[in-house]
């Protein structure tokens, strides 16, 4: 299957321009499965039903989440149906078969408490700490991906506009307003700090303390070692500060379609999780404070 995968990998990169990530996380889907093939001694073109249905129950019983098994049954059934495409097989095996319903989990937020003590613990009198107080606030201000936020050049930047040019998965560029505060501490970044930490010619934003692009990694630790500095205690994850962005929004009665277009979801269904987010808190409110509850 190893011709197969990388004319597959090929495809998603320059034919469908996915993201490098996206494209990972594909051929490590579809690796997976041949793996699942060699130890059942299964060869490619003796794949059908009842061996994708095995598979399917291997998943289950390795105690994946559903949404876990329904991402790797849909890499499957993107390869399959590049492999029909290309006509490498004539029949999908994969076609009959109904993918797993998606469990609705509630993403984990900050309030608004939390996210004041974190975005004030970075130590501005240091330039590493202004260059972080500037993430940590076009995070929380935008409500990009961190994997966005290490990808911005200098020139998505607007300003004078009060924008910042984003560009998220698949190379979808949507276009985000910045906020005084995080756009205060970005120009102060820009100008007093960067200058300092590049060595060499480069047009990425956030840079490390060698000079080069900051890793997505790099930003996550960060954000974890900040939470433990202000004792934020909770179960945190990447998306942390943009749950907590579309969260705050939404509490203020912001449209979900502008929503909608600020998280750059290219599908509604994706925002509406957070509406159910709010109907949790509204019941909790609801049995603090209503006298028959």
């Amino acid at each position: 299957m190893v011709l197969e995968l990388n004319q597959f990998i090929q495809y998603l990169s320059i034919e469908r321009g996915l993201s490098r990530n996206t494209v990972v996380a594909y051929k490590r889907d579809i690796a997976q499965f041949d793996s699942f093939l060699r130890k059942k001694r299964r060869s490619f073109n003796k794949i059908d039903t009842i061996l994708l249905l095995n598979y399917m129950s291997y998943l289950k019983q390795r105690l994946l989440s559903s949404s876990s098994i329904l991402r790797k049954m849909a890499s499957l059934k993107a390869f399959f149906r590049f492999l029909m495409q290309e006509d490498i097989i004539l029949i999908n095996p994969i076609k009959t078969i109904q993918s797993p319903k998606k469990e609705m989990r509630l993403p984990s937020f900050l309030v608004y408490e939390e996210v004041d003590k974190l975005l004030s613990i970075p130590d501005i009198q240091s330039a590493l700490g202004i260059r972080d107080k500037a993430i940590l606030e076009t995070l929380y201000a935008t409500g990009m991906r961190v994997s966005e936020a290490v990808g911005l050049n200098l020139s998505d930047l607007h300003f004078s506009a009060g924008f910042i040019r984003i560009f998220g998965k698949g190379e979808k560029e949507r276009v985000v307003p910045i906020g005084k505060i995080a756009s205060c501490f970005l120009e102060k970044y820009v100008n007093e700090i960067r200058p300092k930490l590049a060595n060499y010619e480069t047009n990425s934003l956030f840079l490390n303390w060698r000079g080069g692009t900051l890793s997505r990694q790099s930003v996550w630790k960060m954000i974890k070692r900040y939470a433990v500095l202000v004792g934020i205690r909770k179960k945190l994850s990447p998306h942390t500060l943009r749950h907590s962005f579309a969260t705050h929004l939404l509490n203020r009665d912001v449209d979900l379609r502008v929503l909608q277009k600020m998280l750059g979801h290219s599908d509604i269904s994706t925002t509406q999780i957070y509406t159910h987010l709010d109907d949790k808190r509204l019941k909790t409110m609801h049995l603090k404070f209503h006298p028959r509850a």
